[in-house]
């Protein structure tokens, strides 16, 4: 420790010699002087330029640009030169905005526009942001933009700092480990491959620089589209600050206005893009382990859930299905016939997904290295040597997919894979990862679309970019199909080209609760189509734990059960029959409500509306709903409360305004309140909010497998008008763009005397199902009359349990449940 001690003494020396010797060489001072922060001075040019406003102090400059009625972006230039104007998130800058203006005032300058107005004070370039009733949002720190030079790289460091008030929360940056609100916590954003992360790890695997802050029952949100390393303080050093800067770019933010949560999410989702509606399959129970293998492996592994009744729709192969972890490669030891077995797999129902990962074998006799060495698709050090690292096949080369000729090279290296049947793709180790280095050095040279970086900018987006190759690729070589694509790295707009998982976790209770909140906080950040390694990737869960893990997997997006080749095997059956059962009735549950999960991802592709929705989301006015963090909504429709504790037979549940049904036993519950209520292993908590129509199929063995002869509605009496969705269309192609899909709205409404359901349809699809299974629950009145658009049924009866069965036309109009 001393010789590091004394070293900086040694070198301040040497420096103080060097600027004598300069000094009496020179009269004029050209002592080294320390690299200091830099603020902007006062307001002395304003322009114009279409929907973007320039002020500047005489050297730097700030940009204003108005975005949409709601979205405005904030860029600063320190010496007034902006960067290119280039995003891989946001593929369009402009949207639609009907009238915007600018102001100025004795003591500052407004940017207005319907709905929000944004405020640069002319004395110290702070901004502010306010709605149309001058409810202000958000408000600039002290010397809030301000930069540092990069002597090293060259550019800025650079900084913003806005105000926290005291009762401010903040949500967002996709999946963070640790609680769900993230007010006094700072936060890194470096892509990383974060094996067995723990509670509040951080950096994990993916970037996603966006939060919502919510104070005064007023949510925004703020885009930092910035590349580099970044980071996020949200009260931690300060109490009173947030504050956002990165070691390199721009800063550029967008101000995305609320004043509703949903409204933020749905804005965002408006820049970023939204998720391709997935093949249906994709949305079933799906086995994975590090690997199945030999071919015999897999079949028994298949024959197992067909001969247990357990319904699944994929299995994975992991890399041992490669030769020497060679991509796009067979190992035909263990895989002697892959078409064959792909064939007969397909033929019992099952998609077959193989993992990809960026690195490729440096071997000349390997045709994927020798293409792409011809080409010259890899990556470059500054000093022209190719970037090399050791990853599974041993010394790899990765290729640049921020080259547009590059990823379309790798996106036609899918085709064999394709043709044999292969269905899904994952892509893995893409931060990018390396053995040892950890990943690539900062000297790594990028193409960057053109655009050009080191790997300090392009890093963050890497795995993203790799995805959408893979994604392009296969959209091209599948044709008309949809593809199924699985990152575990991305950047803001990966959700445009694949689903996530949130890593390799562990096999423990504590992981089960943060798997829980990464998934809804990534779906309140842009990212839908999410899940967990259920059971835990590394370590021995217990059936109880494996249980509980497939209960919440059925409410996540992406349900699929992993696990790590060191582990004990764990399937549906793996506990023994008491655990089998329970996990086969939630998995079977899944199955029964594909309809349902299939119409709330339309909902989130077509509108951008979040899949999963925290409860702070439904309720934000009510202030402890931004600690509650346990419960959450599939759609908007069914509240979902997991058991995160073993042992647990019970659980408290909150449920928000309005009222709901107890999901098993159809009690009518009143919200704003919290309950005990049973929550036996076999079972767990969930409600249907009042007024819901929610469409179920018969339980099937993999999707599609057999014909839908009619579809069971559940409908939940309200005396309030509630509006419900159900989505169709052909499951697995691109003709829903052509408008072949069919969506339809129902409405509910009742009283004492009358329960009024209507359906209205949009679209060209006409599903094969010409009558509706009709289960009403809750009405209030004894029913003597239902009459279907004028029609009167008289075949219907009330079950037991207050429920009122009967069946009808799919095509109705308006049914009517009388107590006359």
């Amino acid at each position: 420790m001393e010789a590091q001690n004394d070293k900086p003494n040694e070198v301040s020396d040497l420096i103080e010699k060097e600027q004598e010797i300069q000094h009496l060489n020179n009269p004029v001072d050209i002592s080294v002087k320390p690299i200091v922060k830099q603020y902007l001075g006062s307001v002395k040019e304003v322009s114009k330029d279409g929907n973007r406003f320039y002020f500047s102090d005489g050297d730097a400059r700030v940009e204003i640009r108005v975005v949409s009625d709601d979205i405005i972006r904030v860029r600063l230039a320190p010496h007034g030169v902006f960067l290119d104007d280039f995003s891989y998130a946001v593929p369009e800058v402009d949207q639609k905005v009907t009238v915007f203006k600018m102001q100025e005032h004795e003591d500052s300058y407004t940017v207005s526009t319907h709905s929000v107005t944004c405020k640069i004070e002319k004395a110290n370039f702070h901004v502010s942001f306010s709605d149309n009733i001058t409810n202000l949002v958000m408000v600039d720190e002290a010397n809030s933009m301000h930069w540092e030079e990069n002597t090293d790289f060259g550019g800025y460091y650079i900084f913003a700092t806005k105000k926290c008030h005291p009762e401010e929360n903040f949500f967002g940056l996709g999946d963070k480990s640790g609680n769900f609100n993230l007010r006094g916590r700072r936060f890194e954003n470096w892509n990383t491959d974060a094996y067995s992360f723990g509670w509040n790890q951080d950096p994990l695997y993916r970037t996603i620089p966006f939060y919502i802050g919510l104070h005064n029952q007023a949510a925004y949100g703020i885009f930092f589209d910035n590349t580099f390393k970044s980071y996020f303080d949200f009260g931690g050093e300060d109490v009173n600050k947030t504050s956002f800067w990165a070691d390199g770019g721009e800063l550029q933010y967008y101000y995305i206005h609320g004043p509703h949560m949903m409204d933020v999410v749905k804005r965002y989702a408006s820049l970023t893009g939204t998720h391709p509606m997935p093949p249906k399959w994709t949305l079933g129970y799906q086995q994975c382990r590090w690997s199945y293998y030999p071919e015999t492996k897999v079949k028994e592994i298949a024959k197992q859930f067909r001969d247990r009744k357990i319904p699944c729709d994929a299995i994975y192969l992991d890399i041992d299905y490669m030769d020497g972890y060679r991509c796009f490669t067979w190992n035909k030891k263990y895989f002697p016939d892959p078409r064959r077995m792909i064939k007969e797999l397909s033929d019992d129902g099952f998609k077959t997904v193989v993992m990809i990962d960026p690195g490729i074998k440096v071997d000349d006799d390997y045709w994927v290295f020798k293409e792409g060495k011809e080409k010259r698709y890899f990556c470059r050090r500054s000093d022209d040597y190719y970037m090399e690292g050791h990853v599974w096949p041993g010394r790899c080369q990765f290729p640049d997919f921020t080259n547009p000729q590059v990823r379309e090279w790798w996106g036609d290296l899918y085709k064999e894979l394709v043709d044999m049947g292969v269905a899904g793709f994952w892509n893995d180790m893409n931060e990018p990862a390396v053995f040892g280095s950890g990943t690539f050095p900062n000297d790594v040279r990028h193409n960057y679309d053109g655009f050009r970086g080191s790997h300090r900018k392009a890093h963050n987006v890497y795995g993203m970019q790799m995805v959408r190759s893979t994604y392009e690729g296969l959209k091209k070589l599948m044709r008309n199909k949809r593809p199924f694509t699985i990152t575990r790295a991305g950047y803001s707009g990966m959700q445009r080209y694949a689903s996530v998982w949130t890593g390799d976790n562990i096999a423990t209770w504590e992981h089960l609760k943060i798997g829980n909140i990464q998934c809804q906080r990534l779906s309140v950040s842009g990212v839908p189509f999410c899940g967990t390694d259920i059971g835990g990737f590394s370590g021995e869960p217990d059936g109880e734990l494996f249980t509980r893990w497939i209960q919440l997997g059925t409410f996540s997006p992406f349900m699929r059960a992993h696990s790590a080749g060191d582990t004990a095997e764990r399937e549906p059956w793996s506990f023994g029959d008491f655990f089998e059962d329970i996990n086969r009735k939630f998995i079977e549950l899944r199955y029964r409500l594909m309809p349902y999960l299939y119409s709330v991802f339309w909902e989130h592709h077509r509108y951008g509306f979040p899949i999963l929705r925290p409860l702070v989301m439904l309720e934000q006015e009510n202030i402890s709903n931004s600690f509650r963090q346990d419960e959450f909504c599939y759609g908007d429709k069914l509240l979902i409360c997991p058991v995160l504790e073993q042992g647990a037979i019970s659980r408290k549940v909150y449920l928000p305004k309005g009222t709901w049904y107890n999901y098993w036993t159809n009690e009518v519950l009143v919200g704003e309140n919290e309950y005990t209520v049973d929550a036996k292993i076999d079972s767990m908590p969930m409600f249907v909010r009042a007024g819901s129509v929610i469409p179920e199929y018969p339980v099937m063995q993999y999707v599609d497998e057999k014909a839908i002869t009619e579809v069971v509605m559940n409908i939940y009496s309200s005396d309030y008008e509630v509006n419900s969705f159900m989505y169709e269309d052909h499951g697995d192609t691109f003709a829903f763009e052509q408008d072949i899909y069919l969506e339809k709205k129902f409405t509910v409404k009742g009283d004492s005397q009358l329960l009024r359901i209507n359906q209205l349809t949009e679209g060209l699809y006409t599903p094969n199902y010409e009558f509706y299974a009709c289960n009403v629950m809750g009405v209030s009145f004894q029913v003597k009359k239902i009459i279907v658009d004028n029609k009167e049924v008289t075949d219907y009866y009330t079950d037991d349990k207050n429920c009122l069965h009967f069946k009808c036309n799919k095509n109705f109009s308006e049914i009517q449940i009388l107590s006359l």
